[in-house]
């Protein structure tokens, strides 16, 4: 389900980036947004669909991977997962707003007259700053990178993982971080934006999660049982380390 997300997800917004010049556009003026949305639909929409639907896909893997681990137990990735499912919601709504929000408003400033189209763009503004910006980029970003840094500690502490994927992900994520400067600048206009951290932040943390899921997959782990007697598989220098699989055999 990891690969699957982070597969999918990049086809759709692949798609989104070359017809609709997303994400640049989310920081273009509502007279430039809208017209563009406007001579992009139905199909824009529908694009828009796909992209949050292949997100929340994110969320299935996110609530069961404690299980996988055999860590339901743990408090700090108990709470990590309820993070990490709430801004797939949070992010899901920011997706959405483009099917059910915006249409409406980019067909009201195509069609109306001068006052209409001022505030059809105050109301563009009011919506996209709050469902987008503060929703599913600010909080929906924090609340996915607190998860995914929680658990990269615990990968580099239990290693219930191989230790390489808890440092990247470290990396990925710090990276990703970075992009808030530029969330925050919609706000607080001069505030410092590297350009290049939401693309490159982004676009490392997907092949991250991929990189998560095929390791799931190709690796031994422990399922979480009522067995309270088998440790789980420890990771050393990649290979597993377990009573029936001695690192020195």
């Amino acid at each position: 389900m990891f690969v699957l997300s982070a597969v999918t997800f990049a086809a759709a917004a692949s798609t989104l980036s070359a017809i609709f010049d997303w994400p640049d556009i989310l920081r273009e003026p509502a007279r430039v947004v809208l017209p563009a949305f406007a001579a992009g639909a139905p199909a824009l929409v529908w694009i828009w669909f796909a992209t949050a639907w292949t997100y929340a896909i994110l969320a299935i893997p996110v609530l069961l991977l404690p299980s996988v681990l055999g860590l339901r137990r743990n408090t700090a990735l108990q709470i990590a997962t309820w993070a990490g499912g709430s801004s797939v919601l949070l992010s899901l709504i920011g997706f959405l707003r483009w099917v059910f929000v915006v249409p409406p408003l980019a067909d009201a400033h195509r069609d109306g007259d001068a006052a209409t189209r001022t505030a059809v763009e105050a109301a563009w503004t009011a919506q996209h700053q709050f469902g987008g910006a503060l929703l599913g980029e600010h909080l929906g970003q924090l609340l996915i990178i607190g998860w995914s840094v929680t658990l990269c500690v615990i990968i580099l502490r239990r290693r219930v993982l191989p230790r390489w994927l808890g440092a990247t992900g470290l990396a990925v994520s710090t990276l990703y971080l970075l992009n808030q400067g530029d969330i925050l600048a919609t706000a607080l206009p001069g505030f410092p934006v590297w350009d290049l951290a939401g693309l490159i932040g982004s676009t490392g943390w997907g092949l991250w999660i991929a990189a998560l899921g095929i390791s799931i997959l190709i690796l031994p782990i422990r399922v979480d049982g009522p067995d309270p007697v088998r440790p789980a598989p420890q990771y050393s220098s990649g290979r597993p380390t377990t009573p029936e699989h001695p690192a020195a055999g």
